[in-house]
């Protein structure tokens, strides 16, 4: 008899047999409000019925027409879409099945475009499971541990996590940019450097937000010695953080395009597997012959899920409400975190929100963040733990969540920080 490895371990105890928009329906009929969107990917919600319907068309018309033998409509359909919501100058794409091959294929095209090995990757970023996303990953050792050696020539530099450090995000950006010119001079000549790969707010790693400065210092840095600026917008695109792109909040004043390359997957096609990046067609030309391809990328029903998750995306004006719901969110957690100590921290844009819990010393409190998630779990909330340390608490909901639905979430959240918590600072 077969059975699931036994290191798949699943964060809730719930065996969902439906989904519908911000819920999720177990086997015995309960809702849960799910914050969780399969980690950022239900983007439009379970079964938008949109979405639902030209999935179900396109299964009965072409399920699978491989890109690199035939083109189909919903590929060229969906890379017009793109076009129109790509940063200026993102003009080519190349698609691919997860975030972790979409990665890959970026480190390949920058290396191919520069000549160069190296790449940059900033501390606490999570790029993928697979062996050279993997060794670009530093949110926590268990994605790298035991598989070693790692790819070769990755660096890591300081991200500017203010709250970690104790400083202001000014301070910390500075700080970050200081030890990046430092790294260049001292491990990773520019001249051996391809790429630059950053989330504009590390996911795994913590919920943690760039900020225009240090971005900006990046952009420059990379014009400077001819580097590339990957930006991996795996889990911020598509609207999540309030803005289309994450990169957006972080934009140089003078209007320039700020990635030289831009990965994108989980929200784009509303739970089908698809990845893609996007780049110049110049920059995108320099791939040598062969290096792009595989058997499922652009799926076609995937393809398809995209376009109507485009449109569904624009039609409901889920960028918008992202933003306008993720500061409910916000200001909601923050009331919490205000009178219960082991709240450190709270942080996010848009629907990409966490809360950070430590002792009475200060020290990171896994057990403090499990606690309230499973608290909040048997009031029908489903959340999920991420951070170094497993001791933050992240909530990303749907972006077809509303007001109300928010509300409801907060009011389990304070029940279930309350049970898990010390007495309250009043």
């Amino acid at each position: 008899m077969a059975a699931l490895s036994p290191r798949l371990k699943q964060a809730t105890g719930v065996l969902a047999v439906r989904g519908e928009g911000v819920h999720l329906y177990d086997d015995r009929g309960r809702a849960y409000l799910d914050f969780t969107s399969g980690i950022g990917v239900t983007s439009t919600g379970h079964c938008h019925p949109h979405v639902v319907r030209a999935a179900q068309e396109q299964t009965a018309a072409l399920v699978h027409g491989q890109y690199t033998t035939v083109l189909h409509r919903p590929l060229l359909t969906l890379t017009e879409r793109l076009g129109e919501v790509l940063p200026e100058g993102l003009d080519s794409l190349f698609y691919a099945n997860s975030g972790s091959e979409a990665v890959e294929a970026a480190v390949r095209l920058a290396r191919h475009a520069t000549g160069r090995q190296n790449v940059v990757v900033l501390q606490g970023s999570f790029h993928g499971r697979t062996m050279g996303a993997a060794a670009m990953t530093t949110s926590s050792t268990k994605f790298r541990a035991g598989i070693g050696p790692m790819m070769p020539g990755v660096v890591v530099a300081p991200f500017p996590a203010a709250f970690r450090y104790g400083w202001t995000q000014e301070r910390a950006a500075d700080f970050a940019l200081e030890e990046l010119d430092h790294l260049l001079a001292t491990v990773s000549a520019p001249s051996d450097t391809a790429a630059f790969v950053v989330e504009p707010v590390l996911g795994e790693g913590g919920c943690v937000p760039a900020d225009a400065r240090f971005l900006t210092g990046l952009r420059e840095r990379a014009d400077r010695h001819g580097i590339l600026l990957v930006l991996d917008e795996v889990q911020t695109g598509v609207g999540r953080t309030g803005r289309f792109w994450g990169h957006q909040h972080f934009a140089p004043e003078d209007g320039r395009t700020l990635p030289d390359v831009l990965i994108t997957a989980k929200g784009l096609a509303s739970g089908f597997p698809l990845s893609a990046i996007a780049a110049p067609e110049e920059l995108m030309a320099k791939a040598r012959p062969g290096s792009q391809g595989g058997t499922y990328g652009g799926n076609a029903v995937a393809c398809a899920a995209a376009v109507a998750t485009l449109e569904v995306v624009e039609r409901e004006g889920l960028v918008e409400n992202a933003a306008v719901q993720g500061e409910r969110l916000l200001a909601g957690l923050r009331e919490v975190a205000a009178v219960h100590p082991a709240v450190a921290d709270v942080r996010g844009l848009g629907l990409m929100c966490a809360s950070e819990f430590t002792d009475a010393d200060g020290r990171p409190a896994p057990e403090t963040a499990a606690w309230v998630r499973q608290q909040a779990e048997e009031r029908g909330l489903l959340l999920l733990t991420c951070g170094a340390y497993g001791n933050v608490v992240r909530m990303i909901p749907p972006l077809v969540v509303t007001g109300e639905q928010v509300d409801r979430a907060l009011e389990v959240w304070a029940e279930a920080v309350a049970a898990a918590t010390v007495p309250s600072k009043d």
